[in-house]
């Protein structure tokens, strides 16, 4: 039979029931009888003390306890009277006084309050064929048998002397003690009644424990298809996705675990599917960017062999300048590639960042003269440290100043601000005319993406660029993004974590 999970929680849930309800069933039956028994226990003490009082009038009448030792049958006679006498219902109440012995005239004597000698045997005891509710009650504890008996010179009268544990209650006459009683511990119920009482107790716990189980057993079996019935849905849909099928969502059932679970399969199926029309979208602009330049170098190499065009420098340069395009895309191609595979190596160390970029400047102010463009930078005199790798942070600062330079009108201004914010080092680089409309400012970082309207791809570039630079700004613990320049083109913001000074 095969485990699922509905049955492995079902399983689960009651396995812990029965192991809970099991262990409450024993410490309860363990519990009742040894609470049965210390509640025999007390009520023999009570016993015991009434004794103590019995034995210490017996002791007054015959001055000691020698009868006792040659005969068991006086202290049989002082058991049944305790048996016989009601038990007082508040525990702390004295034994009821002892009856006045009459005077000679008849009267009793007020000063006597010695209870009546024993009766001699044979005298006041009902007859063998009494009826059994006429009887004196019997030993059903075995109270007689526990018993010891100790005279005040510690001899053992009746019993074991040394008997360890039980109950110990010393005979007083006035402030002497004359002897000693000693109940040997309740160890077990040998009573049938008693026996009865507690077996039907422990039946009852344990049908009780055992109905509660299969209740438990039936609720978990409910609870555990309750709960992972969602999961069917969940099935179908992953099923679904891996056939292919990325435009598959889960139905929103719950708003627990399972729910968050579904909420994550749906966004993973959305970024799957946008990840493949992303797929497929730069598979084709892939081709269109190497046909272009090949369909150019084709062209070329045909006119020459036709000798519709001469070997001639600017020939060749032509040819030399789409085979450069080609190659750059493919090392953007390989950068992004390697990535995404994560690749992509880096170098960190401390470095400040301010004079690494006002070197960066100088190297591209002539480039920006032959554009006709105006440089203006404002990088303040506070260092900035950062951790970097100097070499791809110069690529990326290389590529957003040569897009700024490319794809700037003449006459127009480049702006390029260094300031601080916080725990950030914020990097501005922005341009005048032309911009781009904003809503394709947050997708000028899309592989392959071109706002065409303004910059096309007669302006050169591979459109993988800003690409590469999210990759090496994010490795960085960076964020870059693009908006509208106050200029009147595009300002490219770049944010990288500062560190003190090392």
């Amino acid at each position: 039979m095969r485990l699922t999970i509905a049955r492995k929680l079902a399983l689960a849930i009651t396995a812990i029931v029965i192991i809970s309800i099991g262990t409450l069933a024993w410490v309860t039956s363990q519990n009742l009888k040894s609470g049965f028994i210390a509640y025999l226990s007390d009520l023999e003490k009570q016993d015991l003390a009434r004794l103590s009082n019995l034995l210490a009038e017996d002791y007054r009448q015959y001055g000691n306890f020698d009868r006792f030792q040659a005969n068991r049958r006086p202290m049989r006679d002082l058991l049944d009277q305790i048996r016989s006498l009601p038990r007082p219902q508040n525990e702390d109440a004295p034994p009821p006084p002892p009856r006045r012995r009459p005077r000679e005239d008849g009267a009793d004597d007020p000063n006597d309050r010695r209870p009546p000698p024993p009766p001699p045997r044979g005298q006041d005891r009902p007859p063998r064929d009494a009826p059994p509710e006429q009887r004196p009650p019997i030993d059903p504890m075995g109270f007689g048998q526990r018993l010891s008996l100790i005279d005040k010179n510690g001899i053992a009268l009746i019993g074991p002397g040394d008997a360890p544990g039980g109950s110990i209650v010393p005979i007083m006459l006035g402030n002497e003690r004359i002897g000693t009683l000693r109940l040997a511990p309740l160890r077990q119920i040998s009573n049938a009644s008693a026996m009865d009482f507690v077996s039907v107790q422990i039946r009852h716990t344990l049908w009780l424990a055992l109905t509660l189980i299969l209740v438990s057993l039936a609720f978990s079996l409910w609870l555990a298809r309750h709960l992972l019935r969602p999961l069917k849905s969940l099935h179908q849909v992953t099923a679904k996705i891996s056939k292919g099928q990325l435009d598959a969502r889960a139905e929103m059932i719950s708003q627990d675990e399972l729910g968050d679970l579904a909420r994550d399969i749906n966004s993973m199926a959305q970024n799957l599917e946008r990840n493949e029309a992303q797929r497929s979208k730069m598979l084709a602009d892939i081709s269109h960017e190497l046909r272009t330049p090949l369909t150019v170098i084709q062209g070329e190499v045909e006119a020459l062999m036709d000798g519709v065009r001469h070997i001639t420098p600017a020939a060749l340069e032509s040819l030399h300048a789409e085979v450069r395009h080609i190659n750059k895309l493919v090392d953007d191609l390989r950068q992004l590639t390697l990535a995404d595979a994560g690749e992509l190596h880096y170098q960190f160390q401390p470095m400040d960042l301010r004079p690494m970029l006002a070197d960066l400047l100088q190297r591209f102010g002539l480039r920006m003269q032959q554009a006709g463009l105006h440089l203006d930078s404002q990088l303040g005199d506070m260092p900035a440290w950062i951790n970097a790798d100097g070499g791809r942070l110069t690529q990326v600062l290389s590529n957003l100043l040569e897009n700024s330079i490319r794809y700037t009108d003449s006459g127009g201004v480049i702006l390029c601000t260094l300031t601080r914010n916080g725990a950030l080092l914020e990097l501005g680089i922005e341009d005048s005319a032309p911009g781009v409309p904003d809503a394709s400012h947050a997708l000028l970082f899309d592989r392959l993406y071109r706002a065409d309207s303004a910059r096309n791809r007669a302006s050169g570039g591979s459109g993988l660029g800003l690409a590469i630079c999210k990759v090496i700004v994010e490795a960085h613990g960076g964020r870059i993004s693009a908006s509208a320049s106050q200029l009147g083109g595009v300002k490219i913001l770049m944010q990288l974590p500062f560190i003190k000074t090392p």
